[in-house]
This record gives structure tokens, C-alpha cells and sequence, in this order.
């Protein structure tokens, strides 16, 4: 069986659609299309429906999917412990990090490491979502939660602090609020539509109403740029606020939002030479704030 085609039926039934499949895999989306419907040829069997544009398994894809399943994990262990046993100082390292911190914390990183060692290529991996480590989504996560697998090494580099800031714009409109209380009568940047930012912020002691929220985004990068225009207050790590322009640390009185830095990796891959560097150099350079 080609393995190409393998990856094409398990890819596209995980992501339920052909183009989100290229996308991961890193084809265009005719090239996947011929490659599952090379190996429902193969096999002599229906592997999907299509269905108002995307892939749902039939029920021999899914009954198929399982043992799918089970060598893709296979071809990963097998990649892992290659990997792991490699002496090579040259190649490609993934790293991934969410969207903040590989916008502002990782690329004087990565130009000091290039420095050190110029045979490394860095692949940035932007995610606000935990990547899969034992999939190969990246092979070094920076992360704000301590792993709980049992097939990952971390390590937990520092604690760092995040505060509340506005535009200078917004406090000369607004006044500079200093106080819990004070939080209550002013705009606020919303980070979703669910109702767990406003519960993050009412744990924080921050008894902030849902009608406060002047506008709304997912991305935290976006939220910033919102703040930046004068739109209401929003959270900021410390050291990323010295970088942006035109920014006011408000509600002085409200204890900093405290948040853990981890290095991750497969446990496996910790002993590959690059991957060793890699790790060893993030860790010296993310411990100095």
C-alpha cells in the first residue's frame, strides 16, 4: 500500500474535508482527491461520501479508520525514535507557541540561535491550540500549562506577568483607571463570545458586565490592535507591552495576572542533537524576561 495514499484516507477523515487535509499535509487539494480516490481503487471499496462539500466516511471508511489509525501511530513511533537517535546539528526544528509569544518573544530567539547554529531551520508553528506532540505537529511547544502526558518531557523555564493597558488615546478620553471598581465603569476589548473571558476576568476580581465588551475577537493579537485604536482595555504580557507603541498600564491597583512559561517536548526526540539545541537555547533565552 502506498503510504502517501494511507495518509491521504486518515488525514482527510480526520479534518472532514479535502481542503483542510491539503492544508495539513501540505498538498494541493486536486492531488489529495486523487490520491483517495486511488486508494478506494486499491482497496475496492468506498472510503467516503461527498457530502455539501466535505469528506464523511461511509461505513467501511470508518470501520478501515481504526486500523488506519493504528499505523499512522506506528510511522510516528517509528519517525520519533529515528529522530530521537539522530546526531545531525543541521535540519529542520518546528516549534510551536501561541500567537503573542511567537510574534514577539521567539524571533530575537531564533536570530540569536541562528548565530549560534546557521545549520538550523526554524519553522514557527503560531497556535493559540495545544499542538500534538506525539502526532508531529511541532517538535518543541511553548506552552502556559504543564504537560500531563506520559510520553512528554517539559520544562517549566519562569513565571511571567501579564497587566491590563489601554491606548494613550482612550486614557486621555477616559481618565486613567486604577481600581477593581474602576473596571466596572469602562470599555473592555472582548476576547470571546462564550462567556470564559469574562469569567477569567470576574476570578481576577474584576466584576466586569458582558455589555462592557465594545467589540469581540478570538485572536489575541487582534484584541491588542483593537485596544491600540482606542476600543476599551485588554490584557498584555509585560514584556510584549514595552514593544507596542502608544500603550497605558491601567488599573494599577489589580495584582498582574501571573502565567507559567514550559518548554515541551516527545521524550523521544529530546536526544536528537538539533532538537537538543534547540530546546537548550529556548530554555537559556526564555528564563531572562
Amino acid at each position: 500500500m502506498d503510504w502517501n495514499q494511507l495518509k491521504a484516507f486518515l488525514e482527510t477523515a480526520e479534518a472532514g474535508s479535502l481542503s483542510a487535509a491539503a492544508r495539513k499535509l501540505g498538498l494541493s487539494q486536486p492531488t489529495l482527491s486523487r490520491q483517495v480516490a486511488a486508494i478506494e481503487a486499491q482497496l475496492g471499496v468506498a472510503l467516503f461520501e461527498r457530502v455539501a462539500g466535505s469528506m464523511v466516511p461511509t461505513a467501511t471508511g470508518l470501520a478501515l479508520l481504526e486500523h488506519a489509525r493504528a499505523m499512522g501511530t506506528a510511522a510516528l513511533d517509528l519517525q520519533l525514535a529515528a529522530t530521537g537517535h539522530s546526531q545531525a546539528t543541521d535540519g529542520l526544528v518546528t516549534v510551536s507557541a501561541s500567537h503573542p509569544m511567537a510574534a514577539y518573544v521567539l524571533p530575537p530567539v531564533i536570530a540569536a540561535l541562528r548565530e549560534q547554529a546557521p545549520g538550523v531551520v526554524v519553522e514557527v508553528v503560531a497556535s493559540d491550540a495545544l499542538s500534538d506532540l506525539q502526532r508531529r505537529e511541532a517538535d518543541i511547544a511553548v506552552r502556559h500549562v504543564r504537560p500531563d502526558q506520559p510520553d512528554l518531557i517539559g520544562k517549566m523555564i519562569r513565571q511571567a506577568s501579564a497587566g491590563f493597558y489601554a491606548s494613550r488615546s482612550w486614557v486621555a478620553k477616559h481618565g486613567h483607571p486604577t481600581s477593581a471598581e474602576d473596571a466596572t465603569r469602562c470599555d473592555w476589548v472582548g476576547l470571546d463570545r462564550r462567556g470564559q473571558y469574562l469569567q477569567y476576568l470576574h476570578a481576577h476580581g474584576l466584576m466586569v458586565r458582558a455589555e462592557q465588551f465594545v467589540c469581540h475577537t478570538e485572536n489575541t493579537l487582534t484584541s491588542w490592535a483593537l485596544m491600540q485604536q482606542g476600543l476599551g482595555i485588554a490584557p498584555v504580557m509585560d514584556e510584549i507591552a514595552q514593544q507596542l507603541p502608544g500603550l497605558v498600564r491601567v488599573l494599577d491597583d489589580v495584582p498582574p495576572v501571573r502565567f507559567p512559561i514550559w518548554l515541551v517536548t516527545h521524550r523521544e526526540l529530546r536526544t536528537a542533537r538539533r532538537i537538543r539545541l534547540v530546546f537548550d537555547a529556548l530554555a537559556d533565552h526564555l528564563s531572562k524576561p
